[in-house]
């Protein structure tokens, strides 16, 4: 297997692969499995081989677990902190007891307070990337992102990112302070930001767009045939694009891009992340097996030419209808 390609994530100097690792399913998030049940020794061993074969952009957040996520990669990193470039999010007020309070807060206190536990569980002494989880209505972005300037002057953040917010948010941050990447759900089957103009923003900025949930949250991996598919404690049970009529819409979408996948001897998860990087955008798929994350990475070599992005783009045109993202859109793209 070659080596990852390398990509300067917008315009403000960092450089990472073409290709990423969500580590969110790796933890369970209060009580419930993100994507099925997870193991700590295996979860570990698909961060090994990612690092191994270059994929060293780890992402994660004070809210998957809470905690537990960033401690797992604490320990799986230890002793390898200079391979790894770390993206973390923070936003979801969390009580140090681990109890998310329901709200989002992006004070300037709560950055700081934030920042000091996510470096203690990452046992690290700087975060590459940390971003906004989500944006806070109550507290000014102007403030949220001054606060996340300072930390960057203290060597504590290298780069700052946003996630789920709108073209106007992302003018105000940035004259604040240059933003490096904005992170949404994006992918073949999910792509608002298109709509939106979100993504011409970023151009016209020179920030970086990292797409996470690449393959649709799993949809695109075709391991489910029926809802019933889904493990009981699986969140994606309580999402649109995975219930009723809905789902079976999206199967018949997914069966015309897998004739492609088959034309191509790869998967539709691979053409899913494939599709991505070719919009010149870099991916974060999901994964807590050794297996899968090969098979992400090759993905990332691809090559995929106008026509064969003009055939997967006629099968789900911009403004199909494959279900919303979440139950509640309203803490997105604002």
């Amino acid at each position: 297997m070659d080596n990852i390609k390398q990509v300067k994530l917008g315009s403000q100097g960092l450089v990472i692969p073409t290709i990423g690792l969500g580590c969110m399913g790796m933890t369970d998030m209060m009580g419930m499995a993100t994507y099925g049940q997870a193991n700590d020794d295996e979860s570990i061993a698909t961060i090994h081989r990612s690092l191994e074969l270059g994929g060293n952009l780890l992402d994660t957040a004070d809210l998957y677990g809470p905690f537990k996520n960033e401690q797992l990669i604490a320990k799986a990193i230890q002793g390898k902190r200079e391979q790894v470039i770390i993206a973390s999010k923070f936003g979801y007020e969390i009580e140090d007891n681990t109890k998310p309070t329901g709200k989002i807060n992006g004070s300037k206190a709560y950055v700081r307070k934030a920042v000091e536990r996510s470096l203690k569980n990452l046992n690290t002494d700087y975060i590459d990337l940390y971003y906004l989880h989500r944006l806070d209505k109550n507290t000014p972005i102007e403030e949220t992102v001054g606060a996340m300037s300072e930390l960057v002057k203290e060597g504590k953040i290298g780069y700052i990112g946003l996630s789920e917010v709108g073209s106007e948010t992302i003018r105000k941050a940035h004259q604040i302070h240059p933003l490096t990447a904005v992170q949404t759900e994006y992918s073949i089957f999910e792509r608002q930001v298109e709509e939106l103009g979100i993504l011409k923003t970023l151009k016209e900025l020179g920030i970086g767009f990292v797409a996470y949930s690449p393959l649709g949250r799993g949809f695109m991996s075709g391991q489910f045939k029926k809802p019933e598919d889904l493990p009981e404690t699986d969140f994606r049970r309580y999402l649109p694009r995975f219930q009723g009529e809905q789902f079976y819409k999206n199967i018949d979408l997914l069966n015309e891009i897998e004739k492609i996948a088959k034309e191509k001897d790869v998967t539709c998860s691979q053409l899913a992340i494939a599709w991505v990087i070719a919009k010149g955008f870099v991916p974060i798929p999901g994964t807590k097996r050794p297996k899968y994350v090969e098979q992400n990475i090759l993905a990332s070599q691809i090559v995929l030419d106008n026509k064969d992005m003009e055939r997967l783009e006629s099968i789900i045109p911009l403004g199909t209808e494959t279900g919303n993202r979440y139950g509640d859109m309203s803490d997105v793209n604002l």
